[in-house]
């Protein structure tokens, strides 16, 4: 099963798509694809990537070209894995909305993208796992130990949002979620993970824990950062 990008962006999500073909174009070295390949596979690159980075300006602006780009050829397998997309990435940040996007799509849409958007969901059903991208199947049997086998850090987040979910996210998973997020330099996604381990932290009665969090929270945020420089001895005279 073909991913949506190339395996030369280090996001790649492994979003189901039978009719990939010609997107990957855009990345080949044959013949010049046209323009509205080049033009969706960097917008939706750069969407997903300011998405993760927490701007959401950039976000909408570079979705909006996308789909637009997408829409020209009527091609509702290529739009809707564009839909999944943007939806994966808002479950490894543990924003759990409907994917409206897809849901108008759902119709025309492929079995395989309709059992990755049911993933997305944490409602998966067994006779639809075998669907999935491999590195997904574990995450979506409800194995804790799947992010073990996925190597792409997108996925890692995608499984550890389902695996939360379907309230099978252990300590390991969540702490590997905040490892691949701060290792990437995601903030939204770790800005959210590292709130459910301050949660459960003060959950469990550990407000050191808890507030040390909180902490890291705020320097991933931005806050707390500013440093007043001691005044120099010569410019007091």
């Amino acid at each position: 099963m073909k991913t949506f990008f190339c395996s030369t962006v280090k996001f790649k999500c492994a979003v189901p798509l039978a009719a990939t073909a010609l997107l990957l174009g855009a990345c080949s070295s044959g013949p010049k694809p046209p323009d509205w390949q080049v033009e969706a596979k960097g917008s939706m690159e750069r969407s997903v990537a300011a998405y993760m980075e927490g701007n959401s300006r950039v976000e909408t602006a570079e979705l909006a070209r996308a789909r637009s780009q997408l829409s020209r050829t009527g091609r509702v397998d290529l739009l809707a894995t564009a839909e999944l997309l943007h939806c994966a990435s808002r479950v490894a940040s543990l924003v759990l909305e409907p994917c409206v996007g897809f849901d108008a799509l759902r119709d025309d849409a492929t079995a395989a993208q309709r059992a990755y958007a049911d993933y997305l969901r944490g409602q998966a059903q067994a006779e639809s796992i075998p669907l999935l991208p491999p590195a997904q199947r574990a995450a979506a049997a409800g194995d804790a130990n799947a992010l073990k086998g996925i190597a792409d850090p997108l996925s890692q987040l995608v499984a550890a949002g389902v695996l939360l979910q379907t309230g099978k996210a252990s300590p390991t998973v969540i702490a590997q979620a905040i490892d691949t997020a701060s290792s990437q330099g995601w903030r939204r996604p770790l800005l959210a993970w590292l709130g459910v381990q301050a949660t459960r932290a003060e959950q469990g009665g550990d407000a050191e824990e808890a507030a040390r969090l909180r902490r890291r929270m705020a320097i991933a945020q931005g806050r707390g950062l500013s440093v007043k420089e001691p005044e120099k001895e010569n410019e007091k005279r």
